[in-house]
């Protein structure tokens, strides 16, 4: 398996950040590092997503920093060179997985059906993003789905939180959850950092208990 994967993997929980303003971007990632979790997907849903990469990567160099929301092959480019080491997409498009294989830029694409599914196992993918997860039909359906595609893994993401997150990392399949519990937008914009890590340090604590 991939090297980032396999971080992901140990980490089981991936934050996904959206974040307004990239002067939050070094104090989040502080925050993130110090609660236990040195990892961020930063969405690309803001203006200030490519700066907020670029800020985390070069203050903490050995934080695991990804591009999420990715929707064109020009965003691929600019998250990658801000440094972004994994892309993740809300759906599958073909053209950007496809774009991201040939120049061997990890890719998660979002997947909520076995058609997404065979599209990702066709372009060699063997970990793809199930969304939005509580509302596709959360672990039943990721179970179902696994049964008939062996070799895949999953990382569920959307409506995941403190109270459900155990059910889902229990699975075996599941690589990693994705979640914005921790890293809420309100937190962000008040400044209350030290939440933050306080909620990232439960995060980690609920892997540990559930994984070991």
């Amino acid at each position: 398996m991939n090297k980032v994967l396999e971080q992901i993997g140990e980490m089981g929980i991936v934050p996904v950040v959206v974040l307004n303003d990239a002067k939050d971007a070094e104090p989040l990632g502080k925050a993130l590092c110090d609660g236990g979790l040195p990892c961020a997907e930063v969405t690309f849903r803001t203006d200030a997503a490519e700066e907020s990469i670029k800020i985390m990567t070069e203050k903490f160099p050995d934080m695991l920093v990804g591009a999420g929301t990715v929707l064109t092959t020009e965003q691929v480019d600019r998250a990658v060179n801000a440094g972004a080491k994994f892309i993740v997409s809300p759906g599958l498009n073909p053209r950007i997985v496809k774009y991201c294989v040939e120049k061997g830029i990890l890719i998660m694409p979002g997947t909520a059906n076995p058609s997404d599914v065979e599209q990702a196992l066709e372009n060699g993918l063997d970990v793809v993003k199930f969304f939005p997860a509580e509302q596709a039909g959360g672990l039943k359906m990721i179970k179902a789905m696994a049964a008939p595609y062996t070799s895949v893994k999953f990382m569920p993401t959307g409506g995941i939180n403190q109270n459900n997150v155990r059910d889902y990392l229990a699975y075996d399949r599941i690589l990693a959850c994705g979640g914005s519990w921790m890293v809420k937008g309100d937190l962000v914009k008040a400044g209350d950092f030290a939440k933050i890590t306080e909620l990232v340090a439960e995060a980690v604590q609920i892997v540990k208990e559930v994984r070991g």
